[in-house]
């Protein structure tokens, strides 16, 4: 977005400089002789801006960045979401909702020096290839990829099904980087990320992943597999969910509500003036406890599902506020294969309260990135107080037009540059562990990664020997900047890093996922917050 933000931003102030009078010329006319602006008079005054940019501009114009970038602030002005996509990003759009994408086949995280691998996708060609956690990207078709961050390495691994992409990549205990070449295929991009079980009793599933055609198939198969492990309380996990499709949406929230319930409704104007309820389908399960997880990166068929949640009184929210998207785009397909998503309604929860927030004041750049910091609250005590107030189920009480705030709040893990280091070097030791490259840890040596999607309690035990061989790793290693009493001070944290990095390098990255999840401070608050669940089923008003 920043990119795209940049180019509007320029020519915006470009465009208003020169309407402003700093060149001195004849004032731009869109209007007729009734001083109503006319469709004729805005086409006319853009091209002969665009003439006069082209004309006079210090150097070259790429019209086509000024065409985007036009169309995609008029858009803005409208509201934040409505959105220009290129050719690229419309393509990519639909790969998004089709669940599937077409590269090689890994999931990627950037170091300190680089991209490596840190994840196969199992029965993809990354896994036929041979490629390994730990492998670091430093060729990608000829291109020197040492210095790649992972948006460039994936943008340069993915491309057309069947077309083949050559890289190197450095693995400890060769000498010259190994060469592959590695033709693409369709790579799962599931919604649902995560699911095992809490505790004896409780499950947890991750739907992370937006909301896209085989979400609703995915959290049945989840919940199926979770009930076969003893499952009878659930959290349900909605953080960082970019939201999707509405068909989805509706599809999630009837896995708990009772069939006919109003799951949203929308409003427009014009054509789409009529409001449409969306209800429940079928018969959902009402019975099983239930939290939901939200935070500031919960948006749009996120907050629909947490909303209906809420306001029906059959689950506890826990977290941070939500973004608050509540604005309904259609796409439309535009010649050349671009497109353009235009808002025609707004979404309204259950009962009445809508879910986008207020965006008339403020910058674009604000408006995406005021999620951020989830130990600050968004919105002040004054501005709460001021809010409207919706009642729903059980006489509970709610702001109007802030996105969906939790029943309890929860601050998320934090994060401090001392954690970061400890990261890297965890990363950095378990590559050569599992390489074979500590002395005395031959046994930790993978050859394969297993593609164990859930943890035992029992797997990677991290044994104060091995802690012992982290310390000695981190005196030779100067880059890791990390002292023996760092490792002391943050002792919880090492072990949990180093047995997350384990999992992942053994099983997957949704394996050493669970690691982290399992000392999650909102996941904690989640299970903590099951028997205000358990009171909501018990007195529930239909």
């Amino acid at each position: 977005m920043t990119k795209t933000f940049l180019i509007f931003a320029f020519v915006l102030i470009f465009i208003g400089a020169i309407l402003g009078g700093i060149l001195v010329r004849t004032p731009l006319s869109s209007t007729s002789a009734s001083g109503v602006v006319t469709k004729q008079g805005i086409n006319d005054d853009y091209v002969e801006a665009l003439s006069v940019i082209d004309n006079s501009y210090v150097t070259t114009v790429e019209k086509e960045k000024v065409l985007e970038s036009s169309v995609q602030g008029m858009l803005w002005s409208l509201d934040p979401h409505s959105s220009f996509f290129t050719k690229a990003e419309f393509k990519k759009l639909f790969e998004d909702q089709s669940s599937r994408f077409y590269g090689i086949g890994v999931t990627i995280l950037q170091h300190r020096d680089g991209t490596y691998v840190q994840s196969i996708v199992p029965g993809t060609p990354a896994e036929k290839a041979g490629l390994r956690y730990g492998d670091r990207f430093v060729e990608v078709d000829g291109k020197d990829a040492k210095d790649y961050t992972s948006q460039e390495v994936s943008k340069n691994v993915r491309g057309e099904r069947g077309t083949p992409v050559k890289i190197k990549m450095e693995r400890v205990g060769f000498d010259k980087p190994l060469e592959f070449e590695i033709v693409r295929d369709g790579v799962p991009l599931p919604s649902i990320r995560n699911y095992f079980m809490l505790n004896a009793d409780t499950g947890y599933i991750g739907l992370s992943g937006g909301f896209q055609e085989t979400t609703s198939d995915e959290l049945d198969d989840a919940t199926k597999q979770l009930k076969t492990l003893g499952m009878k309380k659930l959290v349900l996990d909605l953080r960082g969910n970019p939201g999707g499709l509405l068909p989805q949406a509706i599809e999630v929230s009837s896995r708990y509500l009772e069939r006919g319930q109003i799951v949203v409704s929308v409003k427009g104007r014009g054509k789409n003036a009529v409001s449409k309820e969306y209800r429940a389908i079928g018969g959902g399960d009402t019975q099983t406890p239930l939290v939901v997880i939200i935070n500031g990166g919960s948006a749009s068929a996120s907050e629909i599902v947490a909303g209906a949640i809420q306001d029906y009184a059959r689950g506890i929210l826990v977290g941070s506020d939500s973004f608050g998207k509540g604005l309904v785009q259609k796409i439309f397909p535009m010649q050349g294969g671009t497109g353009l998503t235009l808002t025609i309604q707004r979404y309204y929860t259950p009962f009445g309260r809508s879910i986008q927030k207020d965006y008339s004041s403020g910058s674009i750049y604000d408006y995406y990135t005021q999620h951020k910091d989830e130990t600050k609250d968004k919105v002040s005590d004054e501005e709460k107080s001021k809010a409207p107030m919706v009642e729903t189920a059980k006489g509970r009480m709610f702001s109007n037009g802030r996105g969906i705030e939790p029943d309890l709040k929860s601050p998320p893990i934090t994060f401090s540059v001392m954690r970061s280091k400890i990261n890297e070097a965890a990363f950095f030791f378990t590559r050569q562990l599992v390489s074979g490259k500590i002395s005395g840890f031959d046994a930790y040596k993978v050859e394969k990664q297993r593609f164990e999607g859930i943890l035992k309690a029992e797997d990677f035990v991290i044994t104060d020997k091995l802690i012992d061989a982290f310390q000695e790793f981190i005196a030779k290693e100067k880059e890791n900047a990390l002292t023996n009493a760092n490792i002391k001070a943050e002792f919880d944290y090492v072990k949990s890093r180093l047995r997350e990095e384990m999992a992942t390098a053994n099983y997957s990255s949704e394996a050493g996922q669970q690691v982290l999840l399992e000392s999650d401070p909102q996941v904690l608050k989640a299970v903590e917050s099951m028997p205000e669940a358990i009171k909501l089923l018990q007195n529930t008003e239909r």
